[in-house]
């Protein structure tokens, strides 16, 4: 093969309770790449479509190159490589644009050179690209390569577990015209932590867990509570905590800030249900000024993968 296309889905990390450790990927939307083999030696970006020119070209500084060559030094492969990517994810919309990328360059890549590694060993390639833009965390890349629910026990090294997800789950993902860099969500974040929301937000994630093993869909919403992250990016994002109000009380079984925001999620019984709360966030969100995209899709969402050129 002279070139392979891939792609890696949005994502939905934190759930709220999980911080930087639960992801779900999503249907749909997501970021494509093209590794194309070179006569030049070392990883080079081709061009780039869909960032309205903000992304940097060059390879070490762009999350899908970094991905690239940290895949190809894993893989012992020393080839020249082109890369053409398509972003289909709004950057700093908290649907784990960066992760999408790394991800798609380093599933084309590993196809290119004939999968010499498996797709979990990709996650390491891919820290080392999100930990350029964003901090050395998996919630996002994980499930972007794997698909599912996926729970990070850690990165150094990787351990990453996938959960059981009810059939029966939908995710609603509304994302506003509004632009919030990871960066200055982390900054927001406390630096001490109460005890008690400590306990809350530990039995919080246990239950979740313990939801997704059981199909318990009642357990599984009242578990998408979070009391330390969540309230602090909420006053970044306009109308959010009203967003998160409107979403449960139009039948979501939970509802929360989608990774570092400002898309907000909710969980939903079926996709009825969610295209209607997912209508009632829009407007919302409307309400605070902002137009949205809204998202759809099935809980059990497969990962990055391979895609007609």
């Amino acid at each position: 093969m002279s070139a392979v296309s891939a792609y890696a889905p949005a994502t939905v990390a934190n759930l709220a309770a999980g911080f930087d450790i639960l992801g779900l990927a999503l249907e749909g939307p997501g970021d494509t790449v093209t590794a194309r083999l070179s006569d030049h030696p070392g990883v080079r970006i081709a061009a780039i479509t869909g960032d309205n020119g903000v992304l940097p070209r060059d390879a070490e500084d762009n999350t899908a190159g970094i991905a690239a060559i940290s895949t190809l030094k894993r893989a012992g492969v020393d080839v020249g490589i082109e890369l053409s990517l398509h972003k289909g994810l709004p950057i700093g919309s908290g649907l784990g644009s960066s992760a999408s990328s790394a991800a798609a360059a380093a599933m084309a890549v590993n196809l290119l050179v004939g999968s010499p590694l498996r797709k979990s060993e990709l996650i390491e390639p891919c820290l080392d690209a999100e930990a350029h833009v964003s901090g050395r965390h998996a919630d996002n890349l994980a499930p972007a390569l794997l698909g599912g629910l996926v729970l990070v026990r850690g990165v150094d090294p990787v351990d990453v577990v996938r959960l059981p997800i009810p059939e029966e789950l939908v995710v609603a993902v509304v994302s506003p015209d509004f632009v919030l860099e990871t960066k200055k969500a982390r900054a927001v974040l406390p630096d001490e932590v109460p005890l008690s929301a400590m306990i809350r937000n530990s039995a919080n994630l246990a239950s979740m867990v313990a939801a997704c093993f059981s199909g318990d869909l009642s357990l599984l919403g009242r578990s998408v509570t979070d009391e330390v992250v969540t309230p602090a990016r909420a006053k970044l994002i306009p109308g959010c905590t009203e967003v998160i109000d409107t979403a449960l009380s139009h039948g979501a079984l939970g509802a929360s800030i989608s990774g570092a925001g400002p898309a907000v999620f909710a969980l939903c019984r079926s996709r009825r249900s969610a295209r209607e709360v997912g209508a009632a966030m829009q407007t919302a969100f409307a309400a605070a000024g902002l137009n949205s995209v809204l998202h759809v899709s099935k809980a059990t969402a497969p990962g990055a993968r391979r895609v007609s050129l």
